[in-house]
């Protein structure tokens, strides 16, 4: 179920960076959609492209949000232990003592 989940979230996300990369900026100098001559022809005009967008943005960003919340939701029912600080800390052993140096003499 998670990795289902978690593949359509990537879908999500790749679409979302992709949709958001084809609006039109305030100045309109990097817009596919654009107005007067530009990105779509004939097909739809620049305002009625611009709320497509907007709004395609918008649902698929709740999408977005959705995944993320059920992942989160399914990530921590998963979890075997509560909390890192509920787990005992580990024991740690004394260092060892220095021994004698284990060189051989010269004779």
């Amino acid at each position: 179920m998670t990795e289902v989940v978690l593949i359509i979230h990537l879908i999500l996300a790749i679409t979302l960076v992709g949709l958001v990369l084809m609006q039109r900026s305030e100045g309109g100098a990097l817009g596919m959609g654009g107005g007067g001559g530009g990105g779509m022809g004939g097909f739809m005009t620049g305002r009625a492209a611009g709320d497509l967008l907007t709004r395609s943005t918008a649902i698929v960003a709740a999408c977005f949000m959705a995944t993320s919340l059920t992942l989160a939701i399914l990530a921590a029912n998963t979890r075997s232990s509560g909390s890192l600080l509920d787990q005992p800390a580990p024991t740690t052993q004394a260092p060892a003592k220095p021994g004698l140096p284990t060189v051989p003499l010269a004779k």
